[in-house]
């Protein structure tokens, strides 16, 4: 036991206490790789969905890991609460509105109607975003601390794979016209259709619960 605190004590160090510690250098990180995401994005070599994808799984891969780095190491700071959330939510919005750029992505296989369908469901996500944080900080200032629930870690997982699916299938479009394409992309929309409804859920979950403090 002593021996692992000794470990501990001495990852703490050599990672820093300090604001610019281990775990907010990955979440800065992240949002620095935002741009770099919509930059190959939109570059047209050959394959360049599938480095844009990379871009987008290595940003993900550092918020994995940011959070539990913080929490296991007593790394946690006021910098890393402010950025993590605004990071997690820009990386997946940029991806999501810049999908969105591409109509073929959604309307491929289903008719020009899913474009549409899909531009709503992003607004969804998007309000969403916008209204639970809003009302964190006003609980906040009520000194009331809103956890993440179930719903909205659901959320997120779904909406991390419709983005990865959804970028296989664009590298795929323009490759070829195989008939696993278009099982791929039906995959991706349908895990875009599971994130946007549990966003509306996790969104009526959290004013549900959590009324009391409009009412304050």
């Amino acid at each position: 036991m002593k021996e692992i605190d000794k470990e501990s004590r001495a990852y703490r160090i050599a990672a820093g206490k300090g604001v610019m510690n281990l775990p907010n250098k990955l979440t800065i990180s992240r949002m620095v790789m935002i741009p770099l995401f919509i930059l190959f994005f939109y570059l047209q070599f050959t394959a360049h969905y599938f480095v844009a994808l990379g871009v987008f799984a290595i940003a993900s891969l550092t918020d994995l890991l940011d959070g539990k780095i913080a929490r296991k190491y007593d790394l946690v700071t006021n910098l890393g609460k402010f950025l993590d959330p605004i990071a997690d939510k820009v990386l997946v919005l940029s991806a999501l509105t810049v999908l969105l750029t591409v109509p073929y992505v959604f309307c491929a296989y289903l008719g020009g109607w899913a474009i549409i369908v899909a531009g709503c469901g992003v607004a969804v996500i998007l309000a969403r975003e916008i209204i639970v944080s809003g009302f964190r900080m006003v609980a906040a200032s009520s000194g009331v601390v809103i956890a993440a629930d179930i719903f909205g870690k659901y959320k997120t997982v779904f909406q991390d794979i419709s983005i990865v699916v959804l970028l296989i299938s664009a590298g795929l479009m323009e490759l070829t016209d195989h008939v696993a394409v278009k099982v791929i992309n039906y995959i991706g929309l349908t895990a875009f259709a599971i994130a946007v409804i549990l966003t509306v859920i996790s969104g009526i979950n959290y004013l549900v619960k959590n009324r009391e403090v409009l009412k304050k």
